[in-house]
């Protein structure tokens, strides 16, 4: 295990670039994991890490050596509390960061069964809470246009609990060619739609397109939708989170798809 005891040492400045710069993550293709869960769930899904840091605290805790134990032939930094807290993008720092090759499929496929396609999405949170929704629902595939917030920013990471990691998540890309592309139904939500998502099928090849938190679908995603629906809402709130949206649409469809018996 290797010491850093300085802020100018070199291991720890790109650790510190890579917490704060999505530019220096994309450019270096390195992402930064803060705590045990994410370690721990990388190391089940896709492999080791490229490096560890552990601060002074984190050194004693049972749950971040019962991961190190599975972590052999890893670089291993220790680091003071106090250099520590100056990565650790929470309040209370988990003790343990992990460096580790950002998953980055290049394209999407064109046989995708179903899908999610997410329009500029800009809070760090509904990108990780709709990744979480998305494996836990069973679709693997989510496609990120250019001007949303990037899916590996530490926020994004936190939300997504592991997400990331079941499944293949495409930054970047041109929704419009993708939407045009896709060989299923693609349904769009939009708030006052007379047909609502519960009125439906969502069963067979299908991609969901969801847009931005303030101004939605784009009207070339809209006008490339099979069908726009709505989520009916009998309390007096205009709207409905993005991220809960999602939720409402994925779990529908496993609904529809568990009554028919086709899950």
């Amino acid at each position: 295990m290797k010491q850093i005891s300085s802020a100018a040492n070199p291991h720890y400045q790109l650790l510190r670039k890579l917490v704060q710069s999505s530019q220096e993550r994309r450019k270096t293709g390195l992402s930064v994991l803060d705590g045990v869960h994410l370690a721990a769930a990388y190391r089940e899904h896709v492999g080791l890490p490229r490096g560890i840091a552990i601060s002074r605290s984190g050194l004693g805790k049972q749950e971040v050596l019962t991961l190190l134990d599975g972590m052999k032939g890893v670089e291993i930094f220790a680091l003071g509390d106090a250099l520590f807290g100056g990565l650790s993008s929470v309040a209370t720092p988990t003790g343990i960061l992990t460096v580790v090759e950002t998953p980055s499929p290049q394209s999407a496929p064109q046989d995708m069964d179903v899908c999610v396609m997410l329009e500029d999405l800009q809070d760090p949170g509904n990108l990780g809470s709709i990744l979480r929704s998305c494996a836990a629902a069973g679709v693997r595939h989510v496609l990120l246009s250019k001007g949303s917030v990037q899916a590996w920013s530490p926020r994004v990471l936190r939300a997504g609990m592991g997400a990331h990691f079941m499944l293949s998540i495409y930054e970047q890309t041109d929704l419009r060619a993708a939407a045009g592309d896709f060989p299923g139904r693609l349904i769009a939500t939009r708030p006052l739609a007379p047909r609502t998502v519960f009125d439906t099928d969502l069963t067979g090849k299908l991609g969901f397109l969801l847009g931005n938190e303030g101004a939605g679908l784009s009207a070339e995603l809209l006008a490339a939708a099979d069908a726009l629906v709505s989520i009916p809402m009998p309390g007096k709130s205009e709207s409905l989170n993005v991220a809960a949206a999602a939720a409402v649409c994925l779990f529908e469809r496993v609904r529809q798809l568990t009554v028919s018996g086709k899950r």
